[in-house]
């Protein structure tokens, strides 16, 4: 596949990065066709040409950014390669109106680190490389930005209701590469003898699988309290019928129990937020 067939195929992502970051159309075309003629007068060897048209696109729309502000810039010049976020990128459906008002506050740095990260899925250190920064400055970028727009991240210090719903949420909307950076690496899933009986899956084992199993799934659950921990169970007919039971340390899911045995299910409080509800 020639330079030409591959900025074919990535046109759509380089849209859509360059649309959410500046959130006008006419501009994310014009700056994609940017890139593209970059591309087309570049003589050096490319590694990872999808890696190196984001980079370059989203440096683009960095420029594009300062431009809007009187904030004095050095001119970026387009690295030949950086980190592959072939991997790394998860393209998000829809910015709310609300939010992208918000976003038109940020600094273009912050802009760029929440956008990339909270709606594309980029890892820092490939923010970093964008950005010319380091991994832990982008996340401070990002940390910041998301303050200001008033929506927790999966890279804050959550509080274990917080991890617990955005993993339920996660799950309902399948959005598999969310559910992943909320797991720990050896997260586990296990049951108790009647959730078995009632269709659970005995054990499994890490995060990949376990983000799997419950990509678009936990349609029926809500919020609920057990022994105090935060929670989350499958209801059916307003009675809870399955538990599932988080063990969350440090902002991450290690591990997830279904309990439907009659004494854990009595236990069951429902919870608005990380409150109990009257």
């Amino acid at each position: 596949m020639d330079a030409t067939q591959i900025f074919e195929a990535e046109r759509p992502r380089l849209l859509g990065i360059a649309n959410r970051v500046l959130n006008d159309r006419a501009e994310a075309e014009d700056i994609v066709q940017q890139a593209w003629l970059r591309l087309y007068r570049c003589d050096a060897v490319i590694e990872s040409v999808p890696a190196w048209l984001t980079t370059v696109t989203t440096r683009l729309c960095l420029d594009r950014l300062r431009a809007r502000t009187p904030v004095p810039h050095a001119e970026i010049v387009p690295v030949d390669a950086a980190p592959d976020p072939a991997d790394d990128v998860v393209l998000a459906d829809t910015v709310g109106v609300a939010l992208q008002a918000v976003l038109d506050r940020l600094s273009p740095q912050e802009r760029v680190s929440f956008v990339l990260h909270d709606s594309f899925g980029f890892q820092f250190s490939t923010i970093a490389a964008v950005l010319g920064t380091t991994p832990v400055a982008a996340r401070k970028l990002a940390s910041r930005a998301r303050a200001k727009v008033g929506q927790p991240g999966p890279d804050d210090q959550l509080a274990d209701w917080e991890v617990v719903d955005a993993f339920m949420a996660a799950a309902r909307g399948g959005q598999f590469n969310r559910l992943m950076r909320l797991l720990a690496p050896d997260t586990a899933v296990t049951a108790d003898a009647a959730a078995i009986l009632a269709g659970t899956p005995q054990r499994i084992d890490g995060r990949h699988d376990v983000a799997t199993f419950f990509d678009g799934s936990a349609q029926a659950t809500l919020p609920v309290f057990v022994d105090e921990r935060p929670a989350s169970a499958w209801f059916h007919r307003g009675k809870a019928m399955v538990l599932f039971d988080f063990t969350v340390i440090d902002g991450l899911v290690h591990h997830i129990t279904f309990r439907a045995e009659p004494e854990a299910l009595a236990r069951v409080e429902r919870r608005t937020g990380g409150e109990k509800r009257n």
